[in-house]
């Protein structure tokens, strides 16, 4: 059995750790150092820092800060935010970060991934999918891609930008897509669910693991500890912000919950 993976989120701006409801209402959550290192000793599997502002910004990620985070931990640690080549990829991966997120930067160029792979390894490589539920009769802007466009059997539509911008992507096919470009994971958020604690977007993950063999992370929407041995059933591991961030659970609470649940978590 695979061994399932809890990972905090710390999504950073201003060089503050911030969390909103559906990308928006931004609240002060701490110092990304300081919430690291917590982390780090409550026994997370893993770590990802996501600087939300950097692409709508357009600007360099926050080098020095990742460089600080990544000294403060000692698990993996993946950092995403306005990454566009394999420059930048390596400086970060110079500075401490074991693995990097693109999101953006793999729409305007699919072949960034395929390149990133070549150099890094895939196990580096992960492509981050911002996804939005479709609206019937929702005005749909025309996909940059035939092969992953929105068609009417399409039920989630792709964001960039920090959730800003719709592109006309369906999510699944462009998973499997990534996938096949040597994407070694895929971080998948549902907008909707993002910040309301309504619960992790089952059904996207579902679909998106059934169309690809690699590792699927959960964001967006947990709330409860159902809400995350949930979406553990049909993914890898599931990320997590406000409930970590605001001391409403610990990593470790999580862990024996979902090993209670019955399900292979790290210790």
């Amino acid at each position: 059995m695979l061994t399932k993976r809890i990972i905090p989120c710390l999504d950073v701006t201003e060089g503050r750790v911030v969390k909103g409801v559906n990308f928006l209402s931004l609240k002060d959550a701490g110092d990304p150092v300081a919430l690291a290192k917590a982390y780090d000793l409550q026994g997370a599997d893993e770590l990802v820092f996501l600087d939300i502002t950097a692409s709508s910004d357009k600007r360099r990620i926050l080098l020095d800060l990742v460089a600080r985070t990544a000294e403060a931990v000692f698990i993996p640690f993946t950092v995403g935010g306005g990454i566009s080549d394999t420059d930048t990829m390596r400086a970060l991966l110079n500075a401490g970060a074991d693995k990097i997120s693109v999101n953006s930067a793999a729409i305007r160029d699919p072949d960034l991934i395929r390149r990133a792979s070549a150099l890094f390894g895939a196990q580096c490589v992960v492509v981050a999918i911002d996804a939005k539920a479709l609206i019937s009769g929702e005005k749909i802007p025309p996909s940059p891609m035939v092969a992953v466009a929105i068609d009417p059997t399409s039920g989630w539509q792709i964001y960039t930008h920090g959730g800003r911008r719709p592109t006309g992507i369906d999510a699944v096919k462009w998973a499997a897509y990534m996938a096949d470009c040597g994407a070694g994971e895929l971080l998948v958020t549902s907008m909707d669910r993002d910040g309301t604690k309504a619960g992790y977007d089952v059904a996207l993950l579902s679909r998106i693991a059934s169309v690809t063999r690699v590792p699927v992370i959960a964001s967006g929407g947990a709330g409860t500890m159902t809400h995350i041995v949930d979406a553990l059933h049909v993914s890898d591991a599931a990320l997590l912000a406000s409930l970590l961030h605001f001391g409403e659970m610990t990593v470790s609470d999580i862990k024996e919950a979902c090993s209670a649940a019955g399900l292979c978590m790290r210790r």
